[in-house]
């Protein structure tokens, strides 16, 4: 019996993916889980594995096509049966079930379209020009129809900010309008002071000019939906920060003592850690920062899932460690471990990237003293950890030497007040500096 393998949701925001690979071609034989095929996302760049074993009859999705999420992109058969060879094409059929075919004309045809009143004149030229005149109608309400099928996240951002999908072109597949569509539409809109209806881009300032040394290489699929993703939250969210300069030194002594036993465990123990099961310590206090905005709604989220920022050579992904709040600190350690490896291997699965409510991000692993990150929607909040180290502090008019770093809290201005923020970086700052 056939079965279907369809484009996978990598993420609660993610509305379609992009083919970037298929491991395996038409008529190879496939195992349950072994993988398929590789996708990209503004989420995550991913393997994914084979829904069934059998043997691949059709690949509907080709390599660089960006489809809607639930999209059949292949097909899979039982063991040993072969791929249907494709049989010719049919002739197009009309709106009313009948093909079209083509009335002959004669030399003189071309003259006696219609008559001097406008009617259609008698004679064979008559009957292609009407029904020329009639699929071009339908195509142009098929066109629409598709456009205003866009995803949900499209039809939203519509929504909000007064747009008619149908006005524009879409890029997507059938002429659906993309995110990158709507977005790049709302951006060129706001840059132009009177942008026309028609969907003038606006001002545009060439990134080189002609004759200069440049070299012009095409942005990847992940690294366009980072950038449509970001715009879209820097547009949604009023982003605020707040930094906290936080006292290590007893997670340092801690961590220096229990380094061996984790290791033991085959994990190692990181600041990180103890920074994530502060923020979950905080979270379940505080359960603001652990929401979401819909609309004129706040949604209290009940599970404590921490996202975490991943760098890799070809972009950045966010896999969730799920009910963070309920893991003990050798819990968490193994957990990021566990997320991280196989986002750089490609091996995340869907749930793997859903259903995140709050976002770490450590750029002080490079030696950044402190970051400004944008927060990562539907989120409300996202942490960044600088860079910790020793430094020299003055304690009870003392100078001493402390292992110090910054701690930056992002959050959105319209559910969080700067005094509930700092009440929770209070609560994080406490925690760590008073680790038993």
């Amino acid at each position: 019996m056939p079965t279907n393998v369809v484009m996978p949701q990598m993420g609660e925001s993610v509305a379609e993916g992009t083919v970037v690979r298929w491991i395996k071609k038409v008529g190879d034989a496939v195992d349950r889980d072994e993988p398929l095929f590789e996708i990209s996302t503004d989420k995550v760049d991913a393997e994914i594995p084979s829904p069934a074993a059998g043997v691949l009859l059709e690949i509907r999705a080709h390599e660089g096509e960006t489809v809607p999420i639930d999209t059949v992109v292949a097909v899979l058969g039982d063991a040993g049966q072969q791929p249907q060879t494709a049989a010719p094409a049919a002739a197009t059929p009309q709106p009313d079930g009948t093909a079209f075919t083509p009335a002959t004309t004669d030399p003189g045809s071309e003259t006696r379209g219609a008559d001097v009143a406008g009617q259609p004149a008698a004679g064979p030229a008559t009957e292609p020009a009407a029904e020329v005149a009639v699929e071009a109608s339908v195509e142009n309400a098929t066109a629409d129809r598709r456009r205003q099928k866009s995803s949900p996240l499209v039809r939203r951002i519509a929504a909000e900010h007064q747009v008619n999908i149908a006005q524009l072109e879409g890029s997507g597949i059938s002429g659906r309008v993309t995110k990158h569509d709507i977005l790049t539409y709302i951006d060129g809109r706001s840059q132009a002071p009177s942008a026309p209806a028609s969907g003038h881009q606006g001002l545009h300032i060439p990134a080189f000019q002609p004759g200069e040394a440049v070299q012009v290489q095409p942005m990847s699929v992940m690294r366009r939906k980072i950038a449509e993703h970001m715009l879209y939250s820097r547009r949604t969210s009023a982003h605020v920060h707040s930094v906290f300069e936080v006292d290590f030194t007893r997670v340092a002594a801690v961590r220096q003592a229990h380094k061996a036993e984790f290791e033991s465990a085959g994990v190692k123990l990181t600041y990180l850690a103890f920074i994530a099961k502060a923020i979950a310590d905080a979270l379940r206090a505080m359960p603001i920062l652990n929401a979401a905005i819909d609309g004129d709604s706040v949604v209290y989220k009940k599970d404590i899932n921490l996202g975490f920022a991943v760098a890799l050579d070809w972009g950045l992904i966010v896999p969730v460690l799920h009910e963070a709040d309920g893991k003990s600190l050798l819990g968490i350690a193994r957990g990021i471990a566990d997320v991280a490896a196989r986002a750089r291997a490609k091996q995340l699965k869907p749930e793997d990237v859903q259903g995140g409510t709050f976002t770490i991000t450590n750029p002080g692993s490079f030696g950044t003293l402190f970051g400004m990150p944008i927060i990562n929607q539907p989120q409300v909040a996202i942490l960044a950890v600088g860079t910790i180290e020793k430094r020299v502090v003055v304690i009870d008019d003392m100078i001493a030497v402390r292992q110090r770093g910054y701690l930056t809290l992002g959050y959105d201005h319209r559910l969080v007040d700067g005094a509930v923020a700092d009440e929770f970086m209070s609560k994080v700052k406490a925690t760590i500096e008073s680790w038993a």
